[in-house]
């Protein structure tokens, strides 16, 4: 059986970012995945290049809201009780990692990443002659209660003081903006070095066709189980086994079993189930991606409506989507509009968001540099993608990294 040069597990953004990469600097590249390219977390995402979320995805505040998310079925937080026992272990680190000495290490690691992705995005999309799939315009993120004003103005603070680029935007701002929405908000953050996606999808499919214009295979597989040899890696798939010289787990979600198998080291990987409804009928409501602050859900105007996206659940790999908090995105609008979104024919989603207790993901080259690792990302896998390829583009050839990308030491495996 022929060895391949390097397989990559996981056919989402993340994992075909990374083999068009792969591919262009030479390598031989087959991609694997269960699911056709995209059909993951990387199909419904918000859509959002969120380059200025640089803090963690929780605060101590979690400890209040506990009782609430195991009550509420609807609530922006979700933690369905009878997951309660495996998900303690996940929650008790990640409230560890919010003192102060590892948080300023997610917030350094994320502003890392965060301050080089759209660049990343616009070399990526420059190559291939797409660079109309983003929108470079700016996010907003809005507040209705007169009480959430310290609030927001906090925030603000707290991002200037991480070089995040923030504007404060009173209601007449707001309006001038995006005149559809509401005369009720009070003002709100902008982020000018922020953007979005008028199709996520479609990024993926375009980043196919340029992968497999570069010779990259992609097989519909699972791969079951897999052992490091003397000469490279052999994965388990239900059909023949595949065997690599290396391999680059991207999985997302699914990617702390194999990596479990492949170093022995078992990884803290949970996942956050985010859904979304999409409104085909709404085209011109919104210039650009906004979020509630009090509400805790995005709006991202795209080439096929409008998509409502958000809430966070805690449930595992393994229960069926509660798609009723798809359409209580839709219920969460209600107010933010001067007239109502038409949700005709609306379609709801569910998809899993690969989350360390750290924030931060896992980019490395581990098992004597035949296994590489990039997963973990949470609610920035979209943002993060291209920086990411770069980044695995660097790990997997010989020698140094290239100068000029993020140091890898926040992300590294052995932090675990």
């Amino acid at each position: 059986m022929s060895r391949r040069d390097i397989v990559v597990v996981g056919a989402g953004i993340i994992g075909v970012a990374c083999a068009l990469q792969l591919a262009r600097q030479g390598r031989q590249v087959v991609v694997i995945d269960s699911q056709a390219p995209g059909m993951g977390a990387s199909y419904g995402n918000a859509g959002h290049l969120a380059t200025e979320q640089v803090f963690p995805i929780a605060d101590y505040s979690i400890l209040k809201r506990l009782p609430a998310m195991l009550m509420d079925p609807m609530g922006p937080l979700r933690l369905d009780w009878r997951y309660l026992p495996r998900a303690l272990p996940w929650f008790t680190r990640l409230l560890l990692n919010l003192r102060a000495a590892p948080y300023q290490r997610t917030v350094a690691g994320l502003r890392a990443l965060n301050e080089q992705s759209l660049g990343a995005w616009q070399r990526l999309l420059a190559s291939l002659d797409r660079p109309q799939l983003m929108r470079q315009n700016g996010s907003l993120l809005v507040f209705e209660r007169a009480e959430s004003r310290a609030d927001i103005q906090g925030l603000q603070h707290r991002m200037q003081q991480q070089n995040v680029p923030v504007e404060y935007w009173s209601a007449e701002a707001i309006r001038a903006a995006a005149p559809q929405l509401s005369e009720r908000l009070q003002g709100g953050l902008f982020f000018p070095a922020t953007g979005h996606f008028v199709d996520p999808f479609h990024v993926v499919g375009e980043l196919v066709c340029a992968a497999e214009a570069a010779g990259v295979q992609f097989l519909r597989r699972r791969v079951v189980s897999g052992q490091v040899d003397a000469e490279g890696v052999c994965l388990f798939t239900e059909h023949a086994p595949l065997l690599a010289r290396q391999v680059l787990i991207a999985c997302g979600a699914h990617s702390a079993a194999l990596t479990a198998t492949l170093t022995g080291k078992a990884i803290p990987l949970d996942t956050e189930r985010g859904y979304h409804l999409m409104l085909p009928h709404e085209h011109q409501r919104l210039p650009f991606a906004v979020t509630s602050l009090e509400r805790k859900f995005i709006m991202t105007p795209m080439t096929g409506g409008l998509r409502l996206a958000g809430t966070v659940e805690f449930a595992g790999l393994g229960r069926p989507a509660n798609m009723q908090r798809a359409w209580q995105l839709q219920r969460l609008s209600h107010g933010l509009f001067r007239e109502e979104l038409d949700a005709r024919d609306a379609t709801p989603w569910m998809g899993f968001r690969p989350s360390l207790p750290d924030s931060l993901p896992i980019i490395d080259r581990v098992a004597d540099d035949k296994v590489l690792l990039a997963f973990g990302h949470q609610h920035l896998g979209l943002t993060q993608a291209a920086i990411t390829a770069e980044m695995v583009a660097g790990l997997a050839a010989d020698g140094p990294m290239p100068a000029g990308l993020p140091a890898l030491a926040p992300y590294r495996l052995e932090r675990f």
